[in-house]
């Protein structure tokens, strides 16, 4: 089945890209979820569409995504949230989370989507996050959970 996504997809591709995929894959998972329109003749207007979409929003290029990083690794990132008195969040936390901070914390804009949490963060303390920022530069962040 050949499918344009539309978003990314880990292990996939990236949005504007045709891959061809199982036909159960495709219609039971990358469709309903709106991560890939079936291609077709008229999808090709979409598909310009989405590639220029991409490029906006896509960091320039290689020395730009270093330049980022570098950004992110000298940056002290703290997260204020409610947590009990074991040291457990109320909840955890999530990728728009992480941009918040990073924004807050004077660091550059990110996209949530390009936010990898290892597992999810349910308690204080220290946590590393991971920021792909370009297919060849993935950035560390150093993230401090602390109570509210």
């Amino acid at each position: 089945m050949k499918l344009i996504l539309t978003q990314e997809v880990p292990g996939l591709g990236s949005p504007g890209d045709t891959v061809d995929v199982a036909g159960g894959y495709g219609r039971n998972y990358l469709i309903p979820r709106r991560y890939a329109i079936v291609a077709t003749r008229g999808a090709e207007k979409q598909i310009a569409q989405i590639r220029r979409a991409r490029s906006a929003r896509q960091v320039r290029d290689l020395g730009h995504a270093k330049e980022i990083a570098g950004q992110l690794s000298s940056l002290s990132v703290q997260l204020v949230t409610r947590a009990g008195k074991e040291g457990r969040l109320f909840g955890s936390v999530t990728a728009a989370d992480v941009v918040a901070a990073v924004a807050a914390a004077g660091g550059p804009d990110l996209d949530r989507r390009r936010v990898e949490l290892p597992k999810p963060i349910k308690s204080l303390g220290a946590h590393t996050v991971s920021v792909h920022l370009h297919s060849d530069v993935v950035a560390t962040v150093r993230l401090d959970v602390i109570s509210a």
